[in-house]
C-alpha cells in the first residue's frame, strides 16, 4: 500500500540522515511523559533507557531558538503570543519560527490556538516542573 505521498519514507534514501535530523520527525513523546517516569536523579540512578529517553526530551530544549521562544512567550503579559510577534525578536524566517513551535507543541512545551487566520501559543507549566523535579 505505501506510504501517503505527502510522507517521507526514509528508507528510500540512503544516506537521508546526513542531510536531515530524522529524528525529529519521528512522533515524540511528551517530556512531561518521559520525566514523569522518572525518580529525581538525586534520589536514585536512572536506568539506561530512562537515560536515553530523557536525553531525547532534552535536546527540544538544548536549540537556542526554542529557549527563547520559550522565554518570550512566558514574558508576555498575558503569557501568550501570537507567532506573528514571534519571528522579528528572533531574527528567523516564518517556516524556521513555525518549525520550532511545531516542535515544542509536540513535546508538550506549548498549547496551540488557532484565532483566525493567527495562532497563538502558551507555556504549559507541568512539563517544566516535572523537569525541575527530575533535575533536583
Amino acid at each position: 500500500m505505501g506510504l501517503p505521498p505527502s510522507r517521507i519514507d526514509a528508507n528510500q534514501y540512503v544516506n537521508l540522515g546526513e542531510h536531515i535530523d530524522v529524528c525529529q520527525y519521528v512522533w515524540m513523546e511528551t517530556i512531561a511523559t518521559v520525566v514523569a517516569c522518572c525518580p529525581p536523579l538525586s534520589q536514585a540512578p536512572l536506568a539506561a533507557q530512562d537515560a536515553e529517553d530523557v536525553a531525547a526530551a532534552l535536546k527540544v530544549l538544548a536549540d537556542p531558538a526554542r529557549l527563547r521562544l520559550l522565554s518570550l512567550i512566558q514574558a508576555q503579559p498575558d503569557g501568550e503570543a501570537c507567532v506573528c510577534h514571534l519571528i522579528e525578536p528572533l531574527g528567523l524566517t516564518q517556516p524556521t519560527v513555525s518549525h520550532h513551535l511545531k516542535v515544542l507543541v509536540q513535546a508538550g512545551l506549548l498549547e496551540r490556538e488557532q484565532r483566525g487566520r493567527w495562532a497563538y501559543f502558551r507555556v504549559v507549566p507541568e512539563p517544566l516542573a516535572a523537569l525541575r523535579n527530575l533535575l533536583a
